[in-house]
């Protein structure tokens, strides 16, 4: 991800735009997931094509949740005082570095105490979902299609090469 500065011109380096703009270019390929769209632009770059001129472009974008797991009481307080653990060994262990008086003792400190900041916040936020979202997930953004994009000026070589690809046994594809 590239994000834009404001002091900066309309280009990034590379000749990227640095503002959010829909892909140009013709479609000389359409695949059902990413991994064979990428399979198709790297077969391009071992026949010596010009991939600069390509673009990946996700179709029909969908948000999937997977659920993972319900959630309880212990899962919660256990992922608190994990993570609160971490945190306090952290910041421990900059306490220790510059405070003069005992590490173990900055490190111990930091330990317990993010271990109950962690238990505190997490308790906190779990109870405040009153049982609306008992359940833990993870999100991923993923396309219906993936069409590959490329400038006019080498689209039809690129056609011509992806239909190579396409007449290939599957077995060579991989």
């Amino acid at each position: 991800m590239m994000v834009s500065s404001p002091f900066g011109g309309n280009r990034a380096p590379g000749n990227l735009p640095r503002l959010p703009t829909p892909p140009t270019g013709w479609p000389i390929g359409s695949y059902a997931t990413y991994g064979e769209a990428q399979q198709a632009v790297d077969f391009l770059a071992e026949s010596e094509f010009s991939v600069s001129d390509v673009t990946i472009v996700g179709v029909d974008l969908m948000l999937v949740e997977r659920v993972i797991g319900k959630l309880s009481w212990g899962r919660v307080l256990g992922t608190g005082a994990v993570s609160g653990a971490w945190f306090g060994l952290f910041a421990g262990l900059l306490l220790g570095l510059f405070v003069n008086q005992g590490f173990a003792l900055q490190l111990l400190t930091g330990l317990v105490l993010g271990v109950l900041s962690g238990l505190m916040f997490a308790a906190i936020g779990y109870s405040m979902s009153r049982g609306r979202r008992d359940f833990s997930s993870a999100s991923q953004l993923v396309a219906g299609r993936y069409d590959v994009l490329c400038q006019p000026r080498s689209a039809e070589q690129g056609r011509e090469l992806l239909a190579k690809l396409a007449l290939k046994p599957p077995s060579a594809n991989i």
